[in-house]
């Protein structure tokens, strides 16, 4: 329980019961500072509805977790790791199976959390595009040197250069994007 309340973790494998209740696995969030029973206080209540208010849970908290698409499933593993309100949170791939609007609106809310509590959100993405606009720093893994820095420091080094082969796609340093050779 010790490290339940410091370290929060979302990671890309199944849940184990997908039979629990959307509003159910939430509350499980709130676990590490619960008593033995498992009993909610007002303040856990009001830390698992502001999530549900933050990711837009609210249309499915009655649904099993078994009924949701993979991206609601995604969004309500996010938002217990908030709900869990520790220090650092860890999440792998948050964005997997997410639209859009989804990806860009669960990246814009962990980067106000973060900047608003001082936590320390460390997350793994493919999505390179949307991690240089909305992360404050960035780790290259290229099994080389493994950059890490501000995404304006490692465009102007051409740090992203090295990561795909130059005849398929190439870094456009000026909009921050990528563009495919054809």
């Amino acid at each position: 329980m010790e490290i339940a309340s410091k370290v929060s973790v979302v990671l890309t494998e199944p849940i184990a019961s997908k039979n629990l209740s959307v509003h159910e696995l939430l509350a499980l969030g709130r676990q590490p500072y619960t008593n033995w029973l498992g009993k909610l206080t007002d303040e856990d209540l009001s830390i698992i509805n502001n999530s549900i208010t933050l990711l837009e849970l609210e249309s499915f908290l009655e649904k099993k977790c078994f009924q949701l698409s993979d991206g609601q499933l995604q969004r309500v593993l996010v938002a217990r790791a908030l709900i869990q309100d520790t220090d650092v949170i860890l999440l792998d791939e948050p964005t997997t199976h997410l639209d859009l609007y989804h990806k860009v609106q669960i990246l814009k809310l962990l980067k106000s959390i973060a900047h608003d509590t001082n936590k320390i959100i460390l997350f793994t993405s493919h999505e390179i595009e949307l991690a240089i606009q909305l992360c404050d720093k960035m780790l290259i893994l290229d099994g080389l040197e493994n950059l890490f820095d501000q995404p304006c420091k490692l465009i102007a080094n051409k740090s992203f250069d090295s990561l795909f082969p130059t005849d398929m796609i190439s870094f456009d340093a000026n909009t921050g994007s990528f563009k495919i050779k054809k």
